[in-house]
């Protein structure tokens, strides 16, 4: 009997040194992730026999994958819906890839996730209706894709989000006034896109905002008077829109800003405007060219 459950142990050790310390359904999400995105053609590939945790971009921790880094690697193809079998994960950046299709519903079940990056893609379809379920998330970042529909309500349940950029989309619709829930905020790109109505007068609860950029879109109205009360503002784009009034901008103190760009029709407003800065938000889908893998 002892022998037996020696020779027991002994198999489960070898098993999960096989399998790098991960158990066998997280083992066959990130094999479905490398199978549905053409890891062949990957610039870095991994080496399937080999133990997870010696896979490039992967974090193996109490053995459980808690990140998957494959930034700028040449990803090709779907987002597999088992990837929601990750519930450990806490990280996930597939920036700057090819990766098409549509964002799998499962993913909502990454409730651990606190960073999501998938910037410059070709990612098509909606944002899940569901996707406030991923309350600790901090950074979203999807910009430069193909995302259509609306920002879901849901997200206003995201309440440690500190950045969210989901500029340079298809996306569409009214900004949702549960955006004013997001109080830890301190970056919110929605340039480029197709939004209309107007500005939440409930963003004005945004009290960490610094970077606020709403440009290129058809929002209309005027602008929040609880606007004048965002101390912490530096960054505010929302030229290229319909607005009817710039008249609440008044009690705004133009010297906090290091960018202020608006349609500027009302020629006696006094605003500092630096048009030679270079770092405005509307331009980071092109900020990370030059990082290393």
């Amino acid at each position: 009997m002892k022998t037996l459950f020696c020779s027991l142990i002994c198999a489960v050790l070898a098993f999960q040194t096989v399998e790098g310390k991960v158990s066998r359904k997280e083992r066959k999400a990130l094999l479905d992730l490398y199978e549905s995105t053409n890891g062949s053609h990957w610039v870095k590939k991994w080496d399937v026999h080999g133990p997870v945790d010696q896979w490039y971009g992967i974090t193996v921790a109490n053995g459980h994958v808690t990140e998957i880094n494959l930034f700028r690697n040449n990803l090709m193809g779907n987002l597999p819906a088992s990837l929601g079998d990750l519930v450990y994960l806490q990280v996930l950046n597939l920036a700057f890839n090819h990766i098409t299709g549509e964002l799998p519903r499962e993913m909502i079940s990454l409730e651990q996730l606190r960073v999501l990056r998938l910037e410059m893609n070709k990612i098509r379809g909606k944002l899940p209706e569901e996707m406030g379920k991923m309350r600790n998330l901090q950074e979203i970042t999807i910009f430069n894709n193909f995302l259509i529909g609306r920002i879901p309500t849901s997200i206003g349940d995201m309440r440690n989000l500190r950045i969210l950029n989901l500029s340079s989309n298809n996306l569409q619709g009214e900004i949702p006034n549960t955006m004013g829930q997001l109080t830890q905020l301190e970056t919110l790109g929605l340039f480029d896109n197709r939004f209309e109505g107007m500005i939440p007068v409930e963003m004005a609860n945004l009290v960490n905002i610094r970077e606020l950029v709403m440009a290129n879109n058809q929002l209309r109205g005027s602008i929040p008077s609880g606007f004048a009360q965002l101390a912490n503002l530096r960054i505010f784009q929302i030229q290229n829109n319909k607005f009817d009034s710039f008249k609440s901008l008044e009690t705004m103190d133009s010297g906090q800003f290091l960018v202020f760009d608006y349609d500027k029709k009302e020629s006696h407003r006094d605003f500092k405007d630096i048009e030679t800065i270079k770092t405005r938000m509307a331009d980071t889908k092109f900020e990370e060219e030059n990082e290393e893998d």
